[in-house]
């Protein structure tokens, strides 16, 4: 039974490395390179990263640091998710003008809509620094002394690096620390919004399909990045010219049939897919059932409200997508390590590892690895989810906390002087600024009193009836005179004096505990990934996500999620109407898309049956981060636009199982549908090169589409 058990998580490692892996893009000639072209691609790996010539790379930019987005003309136009410019999209929405529930599409350039503090984010080459990185550092340093080393070392070989005046540098850890890459960067920060369909198309489905399949969700959102006269990044201005890409996406009008090639190429946010079982079990049973019930609370009473007011539901829309989308993640993540096995899966390659260390006579270099694991994260158990609580009560869920959280900063900067103290006032205010834009005191108690009984029995929710910081007014007075004035001020505030004493708690004893362990804690991992690729090298290894540039190729699959039940790939318009449910906030359609459905009036947009295409699903591997990638096929043309997973498979930032694991995406004849039939913004479309890739299979090369009419 043992062995059956282990030739299982065997064959399960050896499908997983052709339909799953981050892939660093610099490194695919090869192995990457031979895999990608025996599931269907045409590509070569220099066709996908190139420093000397025009490569997909240079179409591929990082938006805003947290999703990825696209360039899809010769004139800077970029494509990424609704929900990636849905910031941007409220800031610019008003009762007057609501750009959420109508959307918006600029006509003419003129029109195009300036985002303060929006960027794009492109990479111009990649460097192994490794050897660079880890001179000086030895086995008998601390763990804090080679910190300090990697650190010293990675700033000198970012000012020593070959770039141009306007490009950055940064260098990340790969492996857990065991590899190093320097990446040049170019940051565009003049980005103005385009288009964007109603959220009734962008959000359709909202909570009740996030994380579900089969889906209906046009997630899509247009921008264009503009540059100086030079083409070379700049702040915003009306002398700015848009942007000329080394290379934008061509989109194919052929789209997608089930087994073809795809590959996702964008910027995934965090994954931790060589996490030890004791450090799973911690997740799923004792961290994600304490968030989820905060965010549920908090949910709850944002829900009700947003419902009940257009005002709050225009005001609320970001934050409360924010708290879903996690939210309703971890509940899936816990499902899908429950279905996979994936504790029991892990807890067999240790063992497996535990009995290589002994026959390749490894014990005594690593055999306390594990062991000491398991220990550290037992002692670190109840700091973490008390940590994790605190975070959620206090900075994620309410609004009135982050702000005394942020104040009781400011007191601690006056400690360090009037010139610390007077930058730190200058930030809270700032933030405060921000916040109240969107605050509404109703909501925000509400949450206070549904999510804070999850964190304290001691809740005395009067302190919004007699604080000073529900209001901007006021809260701006309480900032005014000199720092003891201040002080003074802040500690005679009812919010101030309750919450006080719970950010106190945080700082002198939840973080230091959890600052002391958690180090050990990375220094094990690290060492534990090295073993790993020592004693086990005939397995496959990819880094973990964190934030970088990763390419990642499958297929376009169907999957079985339970026993009797099997999801097809595609979903199309008609399933939209099949929802449909009129004046609902989650499935109302508008009545122009249902006019362009009762007509069949679908242009070039439908596939050979007739019908429209909306989403698809594949086995590519992807996290937060890469929502908004490019999906991409064999010859290199956009066919999708990344934006979520099936809920069966969220557990894939922690274990990859590609029977269960699908990626989601929208098919790019339904966004180009959306922008000429229902928005009417032919002038967008001119801008792109929409091609037929599947004229010529054997050649590879595409055929121009004509112009829509």
């Amino acid at each position: 039974m043992k062995l059956i058990k282990f030739l299982v998580f065997f064959i399960t490692l050896q499908v997983s490395a052709q339909q799953g892996g981050m892939w660093i893009p610099s490194l695919l000639q090869g192995m990457n390179e031979t895999e990608m072209q025996s599931l269907g691609s045409k590509l070569t790996a220099k066709d996908i990263y190139d420093v000397n010539n025009s490569s997909l790379k240079d179409a591929i930019g990082h938006f805003n640091g947290g999703c990825t987005s696209e360039v899809i003309s010769p004139k800077g136009l970029i494509l990424t998710n609704h929900h990636c410019g849905f910031s941007q999209i409220q800031s610019h929405s008003s009762l007057e003008n609501d750009y959420l529930k109508n959307g918006f599409w600029a006509k003419t350039l003129s029109e195009e809509l300036p985002n303060e503090g929006l960027f794009v984010e492109f990479i111009v080459r990649i460097e192994d620094v490794t050897k660079q990185v880890l001179e000086g550092v030895t086995a008998d340093m601390s763990d804090r002394e080679q910190q300090a080393k990697r650190g010293s070392n990675s700033t000198a070989i970012e000012k020593a690096a070959k770039k141009e005046e306007w490009q950055d540098t940064k260098i990340k850890a790969f492996y857990k620390g065991n590899q190093y890459f320097l990446f040049i960067t170019e940051r565009y920060e003049d980005v103005r919004l385009v288009g964007t369909p109603p959220s009734s198309i962008g959000k359709f489905g909202s909570d009740t399909d996030n994380w579900v399949w089969p889906r209906h969700t046009g997630d899509f959102s247009m921008f264009r990045i503009y540059a100086d006269k030079n083409n070379r990044p700049a702040k915003y201005s009306k002398d700015n010219v848009p942007f000329k890409p080394r290379h934008f996406l061509p989109v194919s009008l052929d789209g997608i049939s089930e087994d073809d090639f795809t590959m996702v190429f964008g910027f995934p946010g965090t994954t931790d897919e060589y996490l030890p079982a004791v450090a799973v079990a911690q997740i799923v049973e004792k961290i994600n059932p304490k968030t989820i019930a905060i965010r549920e609370a908090a949910l709850k009473v944002i829900d009700a409200n947003m419902k009940a007011d257009d005002q709050i539901r225009i005001q609320y829309a970001s934050k409360q997508a924010r708290i879903a989308n996690a939210w309703k993640k971890w509940i899936g993540e816990n499902l899908g390590i429950e279905k996979s096995g994936a504790i029991g899966i892990k807890k067999a390659q240790e063992a497996e590892f535990t009995k290589q260390l002994k026959a390749k006579g490894l014990d005594g270099k690593y055999g306390q690895v594990l062991p000491e694991l398991e220990r550290l994260y037992n002692e670190i158990e109840e700091v973490n989810v008390k940590r994790r609580s605190f975070i959620e009560v206090f900075l994620r869920t309410n609004e009135l906390t982050p702000v005394i959280f942020n104040l009781a900063q400011l007191e601690g900067a006056a400690a360090n002087g009037e010139e610390a103290f007077e930058k730190q006032r200058d930030a809270n205010i700032s933030r405060l600024k921000g916040i109240y834009k969107d605050y509404n005191v109703t909501v925000d108690r509400g949450v206070f009193e549904s999510v804070m009984p999850l964190y304290t029995d001691h809740v005395d929710a009067t302190i919004y009836d007699k604080t000073a910081f529900t209001n901007l007014e006021s809260a701006l007075k309480v900032l005014e005179g000199t720092s003891s004035e201040v002080l003074e001020k802040l500690n005679n505030d009812a919010a101030y004096q309750y919450l006080k004493p719970f950010i106190i708690e945080f700082y002198t004893v939840i973080e230091p505990k959890f600052q002391e362990l958690n180090p050990q804690i990375n220094a094990l991992e690290q060492q534990y990934m090295t073993a790993l690729m020592e004693v086990l090298p005939e397995q496959r290894y990819f880094p973990d996500a964190n934030g970088t540039l990763r390419v990642t190729y499958g297929k376009v699959k169907g999957y079985e999620p339970r026993d009797a039940v099997y999801y097809e790939p595609v979903t199309y318009l008609d399933g939209v109407m099949e929802k449909y449910v009129p004046g609902d906030y989650e499935f109302d359609v508008p009545e122009k898309l249902q006019q362009l459905y009762a007509d069949k009036d679908f242009g070039q947009y439908a596939d050979a049956s007739g019908k429209v295409p909306v989403n698809f699903i594949g086995t590519n591997h992807t996290t937060g981060g890469n929502s908004g990638s490019p999906a991409i096929d064999a010859h290199g043309n956009l066919v999708g636009l990344n934006f979520d997973r099936v809920w069966e498979g969220t557990m894939s930032d922690i274990y990859y199982d590609p029977e269960i694991c699908r990626n989601i995406m929208v098919d790019l004849r339904y966004v180009l549908f959306i922008v000429d039939k229902y928005a009417g913004a032919k002038h967008l479309i001119d801008e792109m090169t929409l091609v037929h890739p599947k004229t010529n299979k054997k050649t590879g090369k595409t055929k121009k589409a004509k112009k829509s009419k």
